[in-house]
């Protein structure tokens, strides 16, 4: 499942993860306490927002919600971009909706945030200064990232055809009880699209989920605890290795992994 720094900047690839949180400082104690992050300041052009390290090196990135929007609080994946006006009109074409940007970040990039057809939010990342993640594939970092949505057949095409993704369908591949779309760039697992029908969370709806690296997966469902979050699957094996999917105390869900 590990996606490897380099292969982030490829256009179409999962290049970086943020989160827009009610408390800035609450939410770099408990990311600082669980994966060991450092935050420095980063662009501000849609309000205070940090980046935070892991040995020096940029894997995520923080912001705050205004006080007077109370919105769902939840990471959102940046999908590589060479241009992100061109991808935003594809994303329009091909029936998706574009709700901010593009614009510019600073020096850093330029941006959009969009949605697919289905209504999952996602984001365009155009690197500039900053290209995205540093560091990938140890603890501490992202190492997947995953659309949850009610079936891929609809949906599928829409990422196939905007970022030119391709899909391997693992039904196809002898697990037909899976509902399940690899997507690949230049023949390299980059991101998921899981199909779950009516396990889809009703207060959430179609997302994309952050998977972050841990070392222990039990010991760190504890620690998520201890800081006031929440489990809302507790650790289980799977082929890629033990995971949970977890809360911090806003709500933002993601999953950890100990990876075999």
């Amino acid at each position: 499942m590990t996606t490897e720094a380099a292969t982030r900047r490829m256009p179409g690839a999962p290049c970086w993860v943020s989160l827009l949180a009610h408390s800035l400082s609450a939410t770099q104690e408990f990311y600082g306490a669980l994966f060991g992050w450092e935050f420095r300041p980063g662009p501000q052009h849609l309000g205070p927002y940090c980046r935070a390290y892991l040995d020096g090196r940029e894997v995520a990135g923080v912001g705050e919600l205004a006080p007077d929007r109370q919105l769902p609080v939840a990471w959102t994946t940046y999908l590589a971009s060479d241009d992100a006006d061109v991808t935003a009109e594809q994303i329009r074409s091909c029936g998706g909706t574009v709700g901010v940007g593009p614009l510019d970040a600073d020096d850093a990039g330029r941006m959009a945030i969009a949605s697919d057809p289905q209504g999952a939010i996602f984001g365009v990342w155009q690197g500039k200064s900053m290209t995205g993640v540093a560091l990938s594939g140890e603890p501490g970092t992202p190492v997947w990232n995953e659309l949850v949505t009610q079936e891929t057949e609809t949906v599928g095409p829409f990422y196939e055809h905007v970022f030119g993704f391709e899909a391997e369908n693992l039904a196809a591949a002898g697990s037909a009880d899976v509902d399940y779309l690899t997507l690949h760039l230049k023949g390299r697992a980059v991101a998921g699209i899981h199909g779950v029908g009516n396990d889809l969370p009703r207060d959430r709806g179609p997302h994309w989920m952050t998977y972050f690296g841990v070392s222990d997966t039990d010991a760190a469902t504890r620690r998520v605890g201890e800081l006031g979050g929440h489990v809302l699957r507790a650790p289980q094996d799977s082929a890629h290795g033990r995971l949970a999917t977890v809360a911090d105390g806003d709500g933002a869900v993601f999953t950890i992994i100990q990876q075999r």
